[in-house]
């Protein structure tokens, strides 16, 4: 059985660990590695939220810019040998919010007891995203990257997802192996809640994510997830996603890496391993699919 956990969002409060809660992604983005482009209209990113809503998912993840490699970030620039000019610069807080406040504010009015999360790094974007009815900010950055984010949703009392990632995407491919992967997270996912909560952000609003595939090669995520229980030990809620990663892709493909959209068969089967494993909540792109999987998967869990 998993820990059992209240997630306190500031407004209400989500329990954890009965059953497995689904997160639907919805990427208002031209260029996320999956879906990019697809949703980057407003008013198709509502109508995707609402189609996830209805396949099940427990909350809406919207995010207005990509963390895939090349995508952005703090402007770094590519190595010319891989043919590639420099990295197109981060997304503006003002274009961000033009992106995702209004399908938040859509979403809010058309399903008031709808939970939506913001997927951002930038505090400003958090407050904007709070204040128009999101209750979660989803850092991936682990509120490392803007300095007033821990203050900011400390103030905002709202729910958080804290998750770990090594480097920045633009070093990804150059990053050496950890020597131990499952103990270099937890080091770092303790000290960075630890921070959080020196910063005034209450324990009981805090979910962590290992940031599958985030800085991690191919070898490194599988032990990740074969050992996932061992996170208990952080004394938090976990949150997890493998949706159509290029790890999985490279599983499937036998090496060779399939298409993001041909990535759902390995999805399921890495999505039940985790919540076997304790996984609170899951993260994806296919909800029905993985709602239908973590229905079963939890059955399996409470025998």
């Amino acid at each position: 059985m998993r820990p059992v956990f209240q997630w306190n969002l500031g407004r209400r409060s989500l329990e954890l660990g009965r059953r497995t809660l689904i997160m639907g992604i919805v990427n208002v983005t031209p260029d996320s590695f999956s879906d990019g482009g697809q949703f980057l209209d407003s008013g198709k990113a509502v109508a995707q939220a609402e189609r996830l809503l209805d396949e099940g998912a427990d909350i809406i993840d919207v995010g207005g810019e990509s963390t895939r490699p090349g995508a952005r970030v703090q402007a770094a620039s590519v190595r010319k040998s891989e043919g590639a000019s420099d990295q197109k610069p981060p997304v503006s807080a003002d274009e961000e919010l033009r992106r995702v406040i209004p399908v938040i504010v859509k979403l809010k009015e058309n399903h008031p007891d709808c939970v939506i999360s913001v997927d951002t790094y930038k505090a400003s974007v958090a407050r904007a995203a709070l204040e128009a009815g999101a209750e979660i900010v989803n850092d991936v950055s682990g509120f490392r990257w803007d300095p007033q984010m821990p203050r900011t949703v400390a103030d905002l009392g709202c729910g958080a997802v804290l998750m770990h990632m090594r480097g920045r995407p633009e070093q990804w491919r150059n990053l050496p192996p950890a020597e131990n992967i499952v103990e270099l997270v937890k080091r770092e996912l303790k000290q960075w809640a630890e921070d959080a909560m020196s910063a005034g952000i209450p324990p009981e609003t805090l979910v962590l994510d290992p940031g599958l595939g985030f800085g991690k090669n191919f070898d490194e995520n599988y032990p990740l997830i074969g050992r996932f229980k061992e996170l208990h030990d952080l004394g938090f809620p976990l949150l997890t996603g493998t949706s159509r990663k290029s790890f999985i892709g490279l599983t499937v493909g036998r090496g060779q890496k399939v298409p993001p959209g041909e990535r759902l068969y390995g999805t399921l089967a890495s999505e039940t391993a985790l919540i076997l494993r304790g996984a609170h909540i899951i993260r994806t792109h296919d909800v029905e699919a993985s709602a239908g999987a973590a229905r079963v998967a939890d059955a399996i869990l409470h025998c």
